[in-house]
């Protein structure tokens, strides 16, 4: 079964996107800023693949991503950013950071089930199977 990483300081937008990867049959914790992120990926937690909001206390998203991307142990983790910035100067500082694919707010399921096959997780890869429902805020 396929681990994700949900983290956003909404507790709506964990659900919206919780509800949407278990959807694809995956296994979902949550987190609800970069620095428990980092905590808990520092203790051990592996996820195949984590979402990650940009704009957050303690610890941004961004700085989640270089973060993860200076650990050795950690480098390999999949990161697919999920905000609302949109122009071509933010998704690009986003990649340049590491993130693997970026998610603009708001999003619909397929949106989600798109970029995580291009990345070859979820929908279409092994395990997964596509029922999410609904639109994301």
């Amino acid at each position: 079964m396929t681990h994700a990483l949900v983290v956003d300081d909404s507790r709506s937008m964990r659900s919206i996107l919780g509800r949407i990867l278990r959807g694809f049959g995956m296994d979902v914790e949550e987190a609800p800023d970069g620095r428990a992120a980092l905590d808990r990926l520092v203790e051990g937690e592996r996820p195949d693949v984590a979402l990650v909001d940009w704009h957050m206390p303690n610890m941004t998203g961004v700085e989640l991503v270089s973060e993860v991307r200076s650990r050795p142990e950690l480098a390999g983790m999949t990161i697919v950013m999920v905000t609302s910035e949109s122009e071509p100067d933010q998704i690009g500082l986003a990649l340049a950071a590491g993130a693997d694919e970026y998610i603009i707010k708001p999003f619909t399921p397929d949106a989600v089930a798109d970029k995580l096959a291009m990345l070859g997780i979820g929908p279409g890869a092994s395990g997964c199977n596509q029922t999410g429902e609904g639109t994301a805020p």
